[in-house]
């Protein structure tokens, strides 16, 4: 199987790639013959499996809920640590392929769109604003590789890109997880804590693209790309 992205090839900016502890775990997956493309994978199917457990909480009574919620947010933490991992795997193993970024993205695309389209069938939710969530995702990272297409740097920059976007989650589902529940029975304009969470995602995403867009139109015309 061919590995994730090439060493020299564009990184997203994680500062938790310099601790020791995932230093240590790269290089012992790389040891133990773990492929980087084996990692992105799992990381998507962890991230499947939190959009189920999302999704559960609106048909599960109160106490299985908050199980669900917290595994949920456990899940999506573990996608964002294989997402890290992947990249210092291929780079600990020096191993590149043409398929390499096929890996590195569509299992990022897979997985936003399990994360925040399960988001939107949780209990105190709101289904359009998880789809709508969702799409908005893609959006975002597809202007940043139409932009590198186009010969402009990848822009991994936000307010809502992927890390913003899993945090929120993440801080959604401990809150509905952990929280009393008269505060979690609490709305806003009708929308509960996840619903809420969905709309700033959904607002955050429109401001990263224009943010995108803006940056990668000024690259490409002060160079004189037509």
């Amino acid at each position: 199987m061919a590995d994730a992205m090439p060493p020299s090839a564009d990184r997203r900016p994680i500062r938790s790639r310099n601790l020791r502890i995932w230093i240590v775990a790269a290089r012992a997956l790389a040891r133990w013959g773990v492929t980087a493309n084996i990692i992105s994978v799992f990381g998507m199917l962890a991230c499947l499996w939190a959009g189920a457990c999302f999704a559960a909480t609106g048909i599960a009574d109160a106490r299985t809920a908050r199980w669900l919620w917290i595994c949920g947010g456990v899940l999506v933490q573990l996608r964002l640590i294989c997402n890290m991992l992947d990249g210092m795997v291929a780079m600990e193993r020096n191993e590149t392929s043409p398929v390499g970024e096929l890996y590195n993205d569509i299992p990022d695309r897979v997985s936003d769109m399990a994360a925040l389209a399960g988001f939107g069938y949780a209990v105190g939710s709101n289904v359009p604003l998880g789809y709508l969530a969702a799409a908005l995702a893609v959006f975002v990272a597809y202007v940043r590789a139409a932009a590198r297409a186009a010969g402009a740097p990848s822009d991994f920059r936000g307010p809502m890109a992927k890390q913003q976007r899993m945090f929120l989650v993440t801080v959604a589902a401990a809150f509905m997880g952990l929280a009393p529940e008269a505060w979690t029975l609490a709305t806003w304009h009708g929308l509960a804590a996840p619903g809420i969470v969905l709309l700033v995602v959904c607002v955050g995403c429109v401001l990263t693209a224009i943010r995108r867009i803006v940056r990668a139109w000024g690259i490409l015309r002060a160079r004189g790309t037509p």
